[in-house]
């Protein structure tokens, strides 16, 4: 099965102008930004980001965040899943992507 298009479009937009690399891994297209993983499109059209793992219990506080599973087994902080139906809104998925955006700039010292 085929990522989401329609989310990959939209993040792929939210993303324009900077450094980009879309790469296909866990089950869906991956944006690495400044060649670090930031965000992912999934096949049910989840959103799956990289944040800073201090920020974890809260963000996993916001309705439809989850705990990714890979294997059945929970993903290590720093990783959070959003339900399809949760980053409709393009002000929702922005906010997603900012998160993995700030946390993409502190480990990579890019402000790209």
């Amino acid at each position: 099965m085929a990522y989401d298009q329609d989310l990959a479009d939209r993040i792929r937009e939210a993303l324009a102008g900077r450094s980009v690399r879309e790469v296909s891994m866990f089950g869906g297209l991956t944006f690495m930004v400044n060649d670090k993983m930031t965000a992912t499109a999934n096949t049910h059209g989840d959103l799956m980001i990289r944040c800073d793992p201090s920020r974890a219990e809260d963000l996993l506080a916001r309705d439809g965040a989850d705990w990714p599973e890979m294997r059945g087994r929970k993903m290590s902080k720093g990783w959070i899943v959003v339900d399809a139906e949760r980053v409709e809104s393009d002000k929702i998925l922005e906010s997603w992507l900012e998160e993995a955006l700030d946390y993409n700039e502190k480990v990579t010292g890019s402000g790209d």
